[in-house]
């Protein structure tokens, strides 16, 4: 097997017995770093300490990862401005929250004939969330029945100021 020192220095081709006595006269182990068929190599290092700064560095590397959850609302083309206006909030709130959403319009019976009225209450929909997101996907359609966009937080857009809160003075 081919052993490195605990600096990384090369120390060359050696059999097992020699390389762990070889270790064990450093105060070190030998850990097997690639079990490759033809030569093995391994390394002498403190196996404690090699083992914590791995979990370390999966650790900080977890912390650095950020999920995307996906939620979804669904809308209809005859959807009212009040009930529009409901889900609007909500979907702001998802977005805020981190969320990417999912926004689908589905069609029934007679409504797929009209699906310039999905996109124009798409259109509509999406103006009421702009100050705060982007679209990441245009509306599609998804079968015979869905139109779908994606939306998510756009980081570069602030918040407007509600303009329904009441004065608290």
């Amino acid at each position: 097997m081919f052993v490195l020192d605990s600096d990384g220095t090369k120390i060359g081709t050696m059999d097992k017995r020699t390389a762990i006595e070889k270790a064990k006269s450093k105060g070190f182990d030998l850990v097997v770093i690639s079990s490759n068929f033809k030569q093995p190599v391994a390394k002498i290092l403190d196996y404690g300490k090699f083992k914590y700064q791995r979990k370390k560095k999966r650790k900080e590397a977890k912390v650095k990862n950020t999920t995307i959850s996906n939620k979804e609302v669904r809308l209809t083309p005859m959807i009212g401005t009040h009930d529009l206006m409901v889900k609007s909030r909500k979907t702001r709130e998802l977005i805020m929250a981190g969320d990417r959403v999912k926004v689908s319009l589905r069609f029934k019976g007679r409504e797929m004939a009209r699906k310039e009225l999905g996109y124009a209450k798409l259109d509509e929909f999406f103006k009421t969330i702009s100050d705060i997101a982007k679209m990441d996907k245009p509306p599609t359609l998804n079968g015979p029945r869905y139109l779908d966009i994606y939306v998510s937080r756009d980081k570069k857009k602030k918040p407007k100021e509600n303009e329904n809160a009441k004065d608290e003075n």
